[in-house]
């Protein structure tokens, strides 16, 4: 998957969103769409995991910690 922003990502999820409650969409079609949106919800868990650990908090003595 290429590189993109989590902002990116959303806005392809909304998209699918959009498309699988489409009821004129073929059923194929919305097992692909459902097995991308999988995959883009599992990219956009890693992503924000490593956001997460990349965080730091001030302590009470003016240090960094990780949040």
């Amino acid at each position: 998957m290429a590189e993109k922003t989590l902002e990116e990502a959303f806005a392809e999820l909304d998209e699918m969103l959009e498309k699988l409650a489409d009821r004129d969409v073929a059923l194929e079609e919305s097992f692909a769409v459902y097995a991308q949106g999988t995959k883009l919800l599992k990219y956009c868990n890693d992503k924000l995991d490593k956001v997460e650990k990349k965080m730091l908090v001030m302590n009470e003595e003016g240090k960094l910690d990780e949040f």
